[in-house]
């Protein structure tokens, strides 16, 4: 089946079962979510590496507080 079949066979739905699967996506898709952050935050993930670049930089003393952070924020806030 292709996606535009798909795309079909869903704009023929009623109301209800579109949200139906709307929110049946919407698990699918956030338990993808889950398993990624998982995978990421697990040993030798991607944003395990992350935090222990934060700790180290922590450690060293090469952080800002959260305060700081902010003050400069108002300062300088960043380009949106």
């Amino acid at each position: 089946m292709t996606l535009q079949a798909i795309k079909e066979a869903i704009s023929g739905l009623p109301a209800a079962e579109k949200a139906s699967l709307v929110h049946w996506l919407n698990m699918q898709d956030a338990s993808e979510w889950d398993r990624q952050m998982e995978a990421d935050f697990s040993e030798g993930g991607a944003g395990m590496a992350l935090l222990q670049q934060w700790d180290a930089e922590i450690q060293s003393g090469q952080s800002i507080t959260l305060e700081e952070f902010l003050e400069r924020e108002t300062k300088f806030p960043y380009q949106r």
